[in-house]
């Protein structure tokens, strides 16, 4: 079994954020793919399905991203799994917006949702890094995060979020590398 969790805020009115680009990713996944209703566990909201012959847990931790830690450790030492079964899903500004790159471990690069795992589960789980592009400005930096994606970025987002989804199979057989070329070319049509 597998957890994936997607980072964001709970409340419609954090839905469109590009913080919680995460928690758009796992709803695409679930509805391309068919998982089960939400139901509350885990101080959050899961979805479970398969991908390919891999059991998925989604995981939408409703803790406000400060504490995400505490609801994907609370999901992992329920189902006795180590942190090699996690898959995060999350905003980052050092990429291009809508690029969507994977990676096992590193820094935090001031994210108040990685931080939170990191502090309950140590750096080395796997992130699905899917960009939001920087501001220019590091006084901008909370205004872009919190804000919602324009209107003309829509349509891309949804072409990266419909890519994603298309491709998670990839990404739970462990193929990172083929995951991202196939977004990457899905992304280009």
């Amino acid at each position: 079994m597998q957890i994936w969790a997607g980072l964001g805020n709970p409340g419609t009115q954090y839905a469109l954020n590009r913080h919680n680009v995460g928690f758009m990713a796992l709803d695409t996944v679930a509805e391309v793919h068919g998982f089960g209703p939400p139901q509350k566990k885990f101080s959050g909201w899961v979805q479970e399905g398969r991908l390919g012959g891999a059991k998925v847990l989604l995981l939408k931790p409703a803790t406000f991203m400060n504490e995400s830690g505490r609801s994907v450790a609370e999901a992992l030492r329920f189902y006795k799994l180590g942190i090699e079964a996690l898959t995060v899903f999350h905003d980052e500004l050092d990429l291009a917006a809508m690029k969507v790159k994977v990676r096992v471990g590193g820094g935090l690069a001031g994210h108040n949702g990685l931080r939170s795992i990191d502090s309950h589960l140590g750096p080395e789980f796997r992130r699905v890094r899917i960009g939001i592009g920087h501001p220019g400005h590091k006084d901008r930096v909370t205004g872009h995060v919190l804000g919602n994606y324009a209107r003309s970025e829509m349509d891309d987002l949804a072409g990266m979020l419909g890519a994603i989804a298309a491709e998670a199979e990839w990404l739970a057989r462990g193929d990172d590398a083929r995951f991202m070329n196939d977004v990457a070319l899905r992304q280009q049509d």
